[in-house]
């Protein structure tokens, strides 16, 4: 029911491959309890997509789900938050619902908390998120986000630097929850949205770890399915 465009076949780097492997990765099929069909588009990889949006990748998506929409897929998702910036040319493509990035539970996470809270954003490069991603999925200029990025995570940066090296799950882990800390003790945090898909698999240890509500890849897609399973 569920498609998800991808990243080029053997274009990520080492690390994220590994990441790939862990259960709530958008890209590992056991974390849905429904079917989910994959796509990989030539040309994505973490430079066209995160680093610098490509429009000829863009292109090569809109032809993916305008396939993936004749062959009877209800709803298509991505497999990297930073498409978001790509919201809007592929949501008009098709006549199926679209949604790029969990970055659009920002809004509804807002909507929940008192105006005192803020949603608390935790993304693969803060650097490479920019107010185009944000309002292209309908995060408004006065919406209160704290964002923090994982560029200083020695493991994750790997992904950057290193891209041939492995890294090290549990440590990628723990700097994880340490950086969801952290932003509770610089601003009051009511809810954390996980912009990247490789981050689900470390949601329970921060909800855990914080006592807060953690939006990510997969309770959008879950909350996308439970919207149309029953359409024919």
């Amino acid at each position: 029911m569920i498609g998800i465009l991808c990243w080029e076949e053997g274009c990520s780097p080492r690390g994220l491959a590994q990441l790939e492997k862990l259960p709530g990765n958008s890209t590992n099929p056991v974390t849905f309890a429904f079917p989910v069909k994959y796509s990989r588009i030539k040309g994505a990889n973490i430079h066209t997509i995160l680093e610098n949006p490509c429009q000829k990748v863009l292109c090569s998506m809109i032809g993916e789900a305008r396939k993936m929409e004749a062959q009877g897929i209800r709803a298509i998702t991505t497999s990297c938050g930073f498409n978001a910036v790509f919201q809007r040319e592929l949501a008009d493509s098709v006549s199926v619902p679209i949604f790029t990035s969990s970055l659009m539970q920002i809004p509804l996470a807002q909507n929940m908390l008192g105006k005192q809270q803020t949603v608390g954003v935790i993304t693969a490069k803060k650097s490479a998120l920019t107010e185009k991603h944000l309002q292209s999925v309908g995060v408004k200029n006065h919406i209160s986000i704290h964002i923090e990025g994982l560029e200083a995570c020695t493991e994750w940066n790997k992904i950057f630097s290193s891209p041939n090296e492995e890294i090290d799950i549990p440590t990628v882990e723990n700097d994880v929850v340490h950086i969801a800390r952290s932003m509770m003790k610089m601003v009051d945090i009511g809810a954390f949205v996980l912009e990247c898909t490789d981050l689900p698999p470390f949601a329970d240890a921060i909800r855990k770890a914080t006592g807060r509500p953690v939006f990510d890849f997969v309770t959008l897609t879950n909350f996308i399915y439970q919207a149309i399973k029953s359409v024919v």
